[in-house]
């Protein structure tokens, strides 16, 4: 008989509990996620009127796991196997989930550009349910940082947040359209799997550079403006972008923008399996904010990504980025 891995173990308590708050509190399954989740975190069940068999039941599966026992990424891979499981079933095209090769990709990133730190405060502007951020923050390991998440949708930020507190992440969370004024201080490092398609608010736009001459303006765009004012001069941004990014009629102006404030450090295309059609394929754009530090590589960062599964080809790629590293960057 296959013994289950601490994972599917700590996945089976969320998914089960949530079934049963699901059906009791007659919500959404997604909805229960966020009500489990914090039962764990509080340990305690938080939800009143509920009948005395799901209770006991509830406080059975509860009782089965201890959180202290599960790494941070042994909690981050279960509840984001629950989420995935409740986007699913929702159907909701503006709920997707950055995928954990990604993320943990573009962990490895930030952990070369950024070098040896003891202190780093991140943002994402987009922080969705909070799986990028929090995989970004496991695979750095830095014990003081500060983190910071704006979200728009109240559902995913309430999911971000207790994805946050299981994982002991101290992160700040902000509810709101994230392309209106934010009220955070400049960060060393931003993370951001940028909504791609057309912001509906012209007049918030309109205060942009990056705002289109007619019509509604790219989201994306207005999302790279707002994250490059939002970092500190010699910070690192990494962005995951379409890879038509500089294909498009606003093209020239993101150019113009990129070279007055910005160096581009890296431009990764990601490979096209990892999406259900080629013309959503992404890349990662690596961005150095202009300041004192900023210095222009000898030559930037340009890879295409074999499939994450063919280790061989994809042993090849890290040599070579870990040489560019090498020759392009000063450790501390």
């Amino acid at each position: 008989m296959k013994t289950l891995s601490k994972i599917e173990n700590l996945f089976t308590v969320i998914n089960e509990t949530a079934d049963l708050l699901a059906a009791e509190c007659k919500i959404s399954y997604i909805e229960a996620l966020a009500e489990t989740g914090e039962n764990l975190f509080q340990g305690t069940i938080l939800q009143e009127n509920l009948s005395e068999v799901t209770v006991k039941s509830l406080e059975r599966k509860y009782d089965s796991v201890s959180l202290h026992t599960f790494d941070k990424e042994e909690i981050r891979k279960a509840y984001q196997l629950a989420i995935l499981k409740g986007l699913k079933e929702g159907a909701q095209p503006n709920h997707q989930m950055t995928p954990d090769t990604i993320g943990l990709f573009l962990g490895y990133l930030v952990s070369n550009f950024i070098g040896q730190r003891n202190v780093l405060s991140i943002l994402d502007p987009a922080v969705g349910t909070g799986n990028l951020l929090t995989t970004t923050l496991n695979y750095l390991a830095i014990e003081n940082t500060n983190s910071y998440g704006v979200e728009v949708d109240d559902l995913l930020i309430r999911l971000a947040y207790i994805n946050a507190n299981l994982q002991e992440h101290p992160t700040h969370f902000y509810n709101q359209d994230s392309l209106e004024r934010l009220l955070i201080d400049p960060v060393d490092v931003v993370v951001c799997d940028l909504p791609v398609g057309y912001y509906p608010n012209d007049l918030e736009a309109s205060r942009y550079e990056l705002k289109a001459d007619e019509g509604h303006s790219y989201s994306h765009h207005l999302f790279m403006e707002q994250s490059i004012d939002h970092i500190k001069e010699d910070g690192y941004l990494f962005f995951i972008v379409p890879n038509s990014l500089f294909e498009t009629k606003e093209a020239p102006k993101l150019n113009k923008y990129l070279k007055e404030t910005a160096i581009i450090q890296g431009f990764i295309k990601l490979p096209l399996s990892l999406f259900k059609d080629e013309r959503h394929g992404k890349s990662i754009l690596i961005l150095q904010k202009k300041g004192p530090e900023a210095k222009m590589p000898k030559q930037a960062i340009l890879a295409e990504l074999p499939k994450f599964s063919n280790v061989d080809a994809m042993n090849s790629i890290m040599k070579q980025m870990d040489q560019w590293f090498k020759d392009n960057k000063d450790k501390n």
